[in-house]
This record gives structure tokens, C-alpha cells and sequence, in this order.
């Protein structure tokens, strides 16, 4: 019945109409972006392209009512694993179907997401249809866009074993004699319908080639249970992540089901701790001065180095899109992120009374909190990210208020900013320049 009605709210209305608003449903939580591989060394080498377990979708053919479609393969490697379709990024909102049958709807085309497909696939040749509602239902959210024409980016399909590595995340503690303890949590997730165990193993390594931690744990989940190891490494103060020493770990991950290897992952880590204190972005325990320029999220490598010799230390995302090569980019260049939810409502005005603008109608609520949500999730693990930003040019209602009070459940220790709350509580207080 659910998929009759969305399917009903995305064609039954004329072109000309606002479409109705449907929340997102059939995705998987968001995480920041993780590719796995079939070997370690494919793993060292992640050089993006096509593997074992990756494919890459890059031919679409466009047909009528804004749909695009393709086929892909599904090997008999993948048998007995998950199917996992990554989409990075839409013009708007948008419909997924595969081999016909509806998958999921996405209300949210600025942040990436993940589905598992599994069920709806089989070995053999598949096709993949998504289909972008055009007038977006959230269109009243994005005001900094212009009539866009439909567009997709960023496809793949990625399998990943039964048991798999869902996320990865960091807390770093700063300590009083030198060093800091970071803490890193693996979020492992089963599919299996019964209880599973497997073996998961991680090296983090120091630049200096030496292991900061090594070791593994043997984790039984239960039916589709979801559990996190940790573990503990000692960071030396002068390997921390500062915009002037942008140190990185590597972290090396593989899992290990039955005496076999499934699944391996490696990763780049920066540690270090963000914290406020009368308004001050204290880094390791150190204040810095927030030299800011606001820019879009698809800056290249260049632009960013050139922002950066003429003295911006931190770019405040525009709403929209956020390259994972970008969020790279600024790791490797000490370059801080106030990353930004895409919010921007100042079409509608600034009025607070009904029909005004969309920040003070609970209708809008859900949609509020998933954009904050997926803002967080996709780009937490970036060392350069030292807060977030609910939303930009869109007055201040209920719908803020509600989505910094949801942000703030995380436990995070970096700021959650609304630079035009005007003074009220739903911003953490964050000086810019």
C-alpha cells in the first residue's frame, strides 16, 4: 500500500503542481563512505577502479518522466553475500526500483545513500531504475537551486559478506602527559537469519610505518544483529591532526568468516579532539581563530591549496553536494570543515506565522532532522570536519529547535551551529571570522 501511494505522489500530479512530500524509506543508515576488497592488497592500492566486489555504474539511458536505467551484473563471487547500491547524489528527490520492483524513495538527493538490493537481485543480468521527481517535494528546502535539470552521480554497487563492516568512527582524548588515547569503533552488522560469528581484525598504523594498535576479536551477532569492537591506541601529542601537521593513521580492517578472509578495508585516520569553550573552537586543548570563506563542496585540489596560501583555515560548506574528494583533500591540507546540512528556505521569507517559511511547520520536521542527519553521518569521520551547521538562510522555528535537540542525543563533542538563530539556544555558541 505504501509504495501505491508514493508511487501515486510522484506521477499522478502535473508537471506545473508541487509535488507531495514523502519521506524516505527502504535505505540503509547513513555511514561515511567505505569501499572493501577482496584482497589487502587491492585494499592498499584503492585505486577506485572496478574490482571484485565494486562495479561502478557510469551508462544511463534517460527516458520519460525524468527515469534513468541500467543494467549490471551480478557474479557468482557474490553469491552468499549482500548487494549494496550506493547512489551519491540528485538533483532531487528520487524512486529506486530494481528488475521492476520498488526498492526505496529518497527525499534527501544531496547526501548519499545506500540500499541493500540483495532480495531484489539474482546471479545474472539486473537493471536499476531511478526515478527523480521533478518538481522536487523538497524544493521549499532548497531555495539556492534554479529549476536543475535531473541528474544522478556517483553509482555503484558494492557487495560485502553476511557479516560486515557497517562504519567506522573516532573519539580522541586528549591527555595531560604527551599523548592522547584515541578510540576507534568498528560497527559490524549481520544479515543472517541466524546467529553468525566472525573474526574481525585491525592494524592501525602510525606514519612512521610502526603499528599503533594491532589485534582482532571474534564477534558473534545474532539474527540481523548489530554489535562495535573497539580498540584503544596511544597518539603521540605531536602526531595529532592540526591544520598544521594534517597527520594521518592507516587503518587496516578485514573480517574473517569460517578460517576464510571476506572482506578487507583500509582507511585514512586523523585524531584529534575539537571542544568549545566561551565560544573559542579549542583544538587538542589549543584555541584557533576560524578564518572562514563559505564554498561549495566540489572544490578541487588546487582551489583548495589557493584558499589556502591566502590565509582561510576553515570553509563553511555551502548547501548541496559534498565530494568525499573534497573532504580528502582537506584532511591531507589542515584545511577545518563546518560541514552543512542542506537547508536553505529563504524563498519562502522570514515569516514564522502558517504558510510562512518552512523552518516553523512540523510538517517539515522529519525532513529537518533526516538532512541534519545524513549531513553528520557522511562526513563524522573527516578529521578536517569540527562542526555542523543545521542550516543556512532559513529563519528559525520548530524545526531547527527539534533538529539541534536530535544532533545533540549524538554525544558529540564538536559544535552544532545555526549562525542565523539570532541569539537563541539552538546554537551552540562558535566565533567565526
Amino acid at each position: 500500500m505504501r509504495t501505491i501511494l508514493s508511487t501515486l505522489a510522484l506521477f499522478s500530479l502535473c508537471g506545473l503542481c508541487a509535488q507531495e512530500y514523502v519521506p524516505t524509506y527502504g535505505r540503509e543508515l547513513p555511514r561515511g563512505e567505505l569501499l572493501v576488497y577482496p584482497s589487502a592488497e587491492a585494499a592498499e592500492a584503492a585505486d577506485g577502479g572496478n574490482n571484485r566486489y565494486f562495479t561502478r555504474l557510469t551508462e544511463w539511458s534517460l527516458e520519460e518522466n525524468n527515469r534513468f536505467s541500467t543494467n549490471f551484473t551480478v557474479p557468482f563471487a557474490w553469491a552468499n553475500r549482500q548487494v549494496l547500491l550506493h547512489v551519491g547524489r540528485s538533483t532531487g528527490d528520487y524512486e529506486v526500483l530494481v528488475n521492476d520492483r520498488p526498492a526505496a524513495y529518497v527525499a534527501d538527493g544531496n547526501s548519499p545513500a545506500e540500499f541493500n538490493i540483495t532480495k531484489l537481485t539474482h546471479e545474472g543480468r539486473n537493471k536499476v531504475e531511478i526515478r527523480v521527481v521533478q518538481p522536487s517535494p523538497t524544493a521549499p528546502l532548497e531555495s539556492w537551486k534554479e529549476n536543475p535539470e535531473p541528474m544522478l552521480g556517483g553509482i555503484w554497487l558494492l557487495s560485502q559478506p553476511t557479516m560486515r563492516i557497517r562504519d567506522v568512527v573516532t573519539k580522541t582524548r586528549v591527555g595531560e602527559n604527551g599523548f592522547a588515547t584515541a578510540e576507534v569503533a568498528i560497527a559490524v552488522k549481520s544479515e543472517a537469519l541466524n546467529p553468525r560469528t566472525s573474526r574481525i581484525h585491525y592494524q592501525l598504523i602510525a606514519p612512521s610505518g610502526e603499528n599503533a594498535a594491532a589485534g582482532f576479536k571474534d564477534l558473534t551477532l545474532e539474527m540481523r544483529g548489530e554489535d562495535t569492537v573497539r580498540f584503544l591506541a596511544r597518539i603521540p601529542a605531536n602526531e595529532l591532526w592540526t591544520p598544521e601537521l594534517p597527520t594521518q593513521y592507516i587503518l587496516r580492517l578485514k573480517t574473517q568468516h569460517e578460517g576464510r578472509y571476506v572482506e578487507f578495508a583500509e582507511l585514512r585516520m586523523g585524531f584529534r579532539e575539537v571542544a568549545v569553550s566561551e565560544g573559542r573552537l579549542l583544538l587538542n586543548g589549543q584555541p584557533i581563530t576560524l578564518r572562514v570563506r563559505e564554498v561549495p563542496g566540489s572544490l578541487d585540489e588546487n582551489a583548495i591549496a589557493n584558499l589556502r596560501e591566502a590565509g582561510y583555515n576553515t570553509f563553511r560548506l555551502q548547501p548541496g553536494p559534498v565530494s568525499e574528494e573534497f573532504l580528502e583533500y582537506c584532511d591531507e591540507q589542515g584545511v577545518c570543515v563546518i560541514a552543512q546540512a542542506p537547508i536553505d528556505t529563504s524563498r519562502s521569507g522570514d515569516s514564522r506565522r502558517k504558510e510562512g517559511n518552512p523552518s516553523n511547520d512540523p510538517a517539515w520536521k522529519e525532513a529537518y532532522i533526516e538532512r541534519a542527519l545524513n549531513s553528520y553521518h557522511t562526513t563524522k569521520r573527516h578529521p578536517s570536519v569540527v562542526a555542523f551547521s543545521l542550516a543556512t538562510r532559513s529563519s528559525n522555528g520548530i524545526n531547527l529547535y527539534e533538529s539541534y535537540l536530535k544532533m545533540k542525543q549524538l554525544g558529540e563533542q564538536r559544535p552544532f551551529i545555526y549562525p542565523e538563530a539570532g541569539g537563541e539556544w539552538n546554537s551552540d555558541q562558535l566565533l567565526l571570522e
